[in-house]
């Protein structure tokens, strides 16, 4: 008896190595499945703060964002692992206790329990296993344990994490977390990480409200949920509800939807825009639409950038992403539209950088022909001589053509091709109305130009994301000195006058205005602290509408939103006036002419100008002459024969005298000379006529139908002046008139004689 159960005993031994070493040996024969290979997820795009702005559906249409085990709260990690697999850590995949009593549990009067490990709930997810049928089931744990001989428990556990449903289409437990708590998963509360892990046994029935008190929970869970929670009373009283954000909420839509166009690839998107900023900038457009909305103001655009480092902190593309009627989903901030004469600041930099004026020359806004081309100013009127920071400040059209007309090497429209601003058409199709906005450009385009006046004339790419780079030398396209000039020109700009509380004119604003032809398009963009920002009112289908002026329209909500960030975000006021490292120095001037003060000039200001380069030049307005006492009249000389007085008196070009009278601007112009003065010192003492219409060495269209107007600019003492093409006479007309010439196509010199015998004269084609 003894000899057999010895036999038997041995016989069983082998028989157990023998399963043991099959088992073995299929054990490490269970080939490598995929574990998250091939599974598409979602695009998670947060704002600076890391705040969601949006989850992106994955390619099955899923909300699943993928995360690292070490992102997850543990008191999610624990309360999981205490009710999925209190035995996760022990078991090879499968545990056979939990499956024997899933088993027993099929019979009567017993309660149905799980005998699924997270390992094989991970395979049911992972492969798409039908595991109802007893084919299915031990297809899964097949499945199982080859995880589990290839993977370690941190990695199964982190794709349990990554696929496990939370109701509806949301997997995953940091896309659950975002999705019905708007936080990370790391971020989770232990009452939060519980009521999510009780949700994938039956995510359909748990997701939509998860509570202990409304009987979605057994009573094993309820006694897990009292022991792992001491306050339990405070936990029954918390209801949590799924909000399903990702399916509701479009936080800065344009702006988002304009990083998913240029990102695809990575899943967690960190951006640079900041949600408390654009909500409130979103907040102010829509009562301020809201409250002009009479006026027919129904849409806007705004886009708000760092100087420091062009990162975009707000881009409000439309009134409303949702509304129909205003084509709210199209973004304003990346439309082509007019600009107005938002672009006028770049042709004062220009100019100075190019040596044709300083902030304090003296510019005419006169009526003046270019060719064919007449402009107008805004309020169709003309305001005479006025410095070149006035000129911008007021945005007068005269002065910024003229100056346009005289850049060279670059011109604006060479500048703004350097600058990346897309012009498709060459610059004769543009002309000489492209500082008056006529050509088309996009607010993110004048935001980075602006941005470059702040960066000492340095252009720089805009940042959307962490991963973009922040260029420390941008691409220069002006010089620090013509930069801060215009920044300073920009400055003198007044603000218009609001009912704002907060509203504080003490903190500079360098800003400008802009008005489309047409009343299609009104812009205010300016530098504030260290901010650029842009406000756009218009309606994208291109319907004018005469309350469409950028003062009127787009200014009060400019300045809104600027007093509404200062208000929220108080910081030391920026002022962009540090001239350090310029190349640029101040001097007296004449208050009168711009120009360097005379002995005569009494009235002086100081100003910048730029060594080397500005126009600098002693002041001609102002002049000492000798008046006979007897009659008032100017005499040549001193020949000790009369009574003389030596006064001072202005000598201003005759046109734009004659426009100091229009505005009612008395000006002190000397007195004619005593008759039998001598022609030849009367010559000597006033300076040549001008010839500025038409402009030297230009090429004119021939028509036949079209006179050429010639208009010289001639001294105060002026009252005619004679006209020759040639030696040809063509006519005589008063030294403020335009004379008109009909002529035959070829090329001429023409020249312009003063009653005096002073002359100008300039070189033209006419073709």
């Amino acid at each position: 008896m003894t000899a057999l159960r010895s036999r038997w005993f041995k016989k069983t031994f082998r028989v157990a190595v023998m399963i043991s070493f099959c088992a073995i040996l299929v054990w490490l024969a269970l080939p490598k499945p995929p574990l998250l290979d091939g599974i598409s997820f979602s695009q998670c795009v947060r704002d600076r703060n890391r705040n969601l702005l949006r989850v992106t559906l994955s390619a099955d249409q899923k909300f699943r964002v993928q995360t690292a085990l070490r992102d997850i709260s543990p008191e999610l990690i624990q309360a999981t692992l205490q009710f999925e697999d209190k035995h996760f850590a022990q078991h090879p995949g499968i545990n056979p206790v939990a499956l024997l009593r899933s088993v027993t549990s099929i019979l009567p009067r017993h309660a149905r329990t799980g005998g699924s490990t997270i390992t094989m709930q991970l395979a049911r997810l992972r492969f798409h296993l039908q595991t109802r049928t007893v084919a299915g089931k031990a297809v899964q744990i097949l499945r199982a344990l080859e995880l589990e001989r290839h993977y370690s428990k941190s990695e199964i556990l982190e794709a349990y994490f990554n696929l496990a449903p939370y109701g509806r289409n949301i997997e995953g437990a940091d896309a659950a977390s975002e999705i019905y708590f708007g936080k990370q998963a790391a971020r989770l509360t232990r009452p939060e990480a519980i009521v999510l892990s009780v949700i994938p046994q039956s995510p359909t029935r748990r997701a939509l409200l998860v509570n202990r008190e409304n009987g979605l929970l057994n009573n094993a869970q309820r006694k897990w949920h009292d022991r792992v929670l001491p306050n339990v009373a405070e936990f029954s009283n918390r209801l949590f509800r799924a909000q399903a954000r990702g399916n509701t909420e479009f936080l800065a839509p344009h702006f988002v939807q304009q990083v998913l166009e240029t990102d695809k690839a990575n899943r967690e998107i960190v951006t640079t825009l900041d949600l408390a900023r654009q909500r409130l900038i979103e907040r102010r457009v829509s009562d301020y639409v809201a409250a002009t909305r009479t006026r027919g103001i129904e849409n806007a655009a705004v886009f708000l950038v760092d100087t420091r480092t062009l990162d975009v902190l707000a881009q409000i593309g439309s009134a409303d992403f949702w509304d129909k009627e205003i084509n709210g989903q199209v973004d304003g901030t990346r439309s082509s539209r007019s600009p107005g004469s938002t672009l006028k600041p770049f042709v004062y930099a220009l100019a100075m950088e190019q040596g044709i004026i300083h902030p304090l020359s003296v510019l005419a806004d006169a009526p003046r022909s270019f060719g064919e081309y007449n402009p107008e100013n805004f309020d169709r009127d003309f305001l005479g001589p006025l410095r070149a920071s006035d000129a911008l400040a007021r945005s007068r059209n005269v002065p910024a053509v003229s100056l346009a007309a005289q850049l060279s090497r670059p011109t604006l429209y060479e500048f703004l091709r350097r600058a990346g601003v897309p012009l498709p058409e060459p610059e004769s199709y543009y002309g000489l109305a492209l500082p008056l906005g006529g050509a088309e450009v996009t607010m993110q385009d004048l935001v980075r130009l602006y941005a470059a006046l702040a960066n000492n004339g340095e252009l720089r790419s805009l940042r959307r994301t962490s991963r973009d780079p922040i260029s420390r030398r941008g691409l220069r396209i002006l010089s620090p000195e013509a930069s801060f000039l215009t920044l300073q020109m920009l400055g003198n700009v007044p603000r218009p006058e609001m009912n704002c509380a907060d509203a504080t004119n003490s903190a500079p604003v360098y800003w400008k205005t802009g008005t489309s032809h047409g009343f299609r398009d009104a812009w205010s963009i300016g530098v504030f602290d260290h901010y650029v920002l842009a406000v756009w009112i218009g309606n994208f289908d291109g319907r004018a509408n005469g309350a469409f002026v950028g003062r009127s329209a787009a200014a009060p909500l400019f300045f809104q939103i600027i007093d509404s960030l200062r208000a929220n975000w108080p910081e030391p006021n920026e002022r962009h006036s540090s001239a350090q490292g310029a190349n640029l120095k101040r001097l007296e001037f004449c208050a009168v002419s711009g120009d360097l003060p005379n002995a005569f000039c009494h009235d002086r200001v100081e100003g910048w100008f730029i060594p080397g380069i500005s126009p600098i030049k002693t002041c001609e307005v102002h002049r000492e002459v000798l008046v006979d006492a007897a009659t008032g009249l100017r005499l040549a000389t001193d020949d000790g024969t009369r009574e003389i007085r030596r006064e001072t008196y202005e000598f201003w070009p005759n046109d734009l005298l004659r426009l100091f009278e229009r505005a009612g601007v008395a000006r002190r112009s000397p007195p004619p000379f005593l008759p039998g003065t001598a022609s030849e010192f009367v010559a000597r003492s006033g300076n040549s006529p001008r010839i500025v219409s038409p402009l030297p060495n230009s090429e004119i269209l021939f028509a036949a139908a079209t006179a050429i107007p010639l208009r010289a600019k001639a001294d105060a003492d002026v009252r005619d002046v004679y006209w020759f093409a040639g030696k040809t006479f063509l006519g005589k007309c008063n030294a403020a008139d335009v004379l008109s010439w009909k002529s035959a196509p070829g090329d001429y010199e023409l020249t312009a004689l003063d009653d005096h015998g002073r002359s100008g004269w300039c070189k033209v084609r006419v073709r």
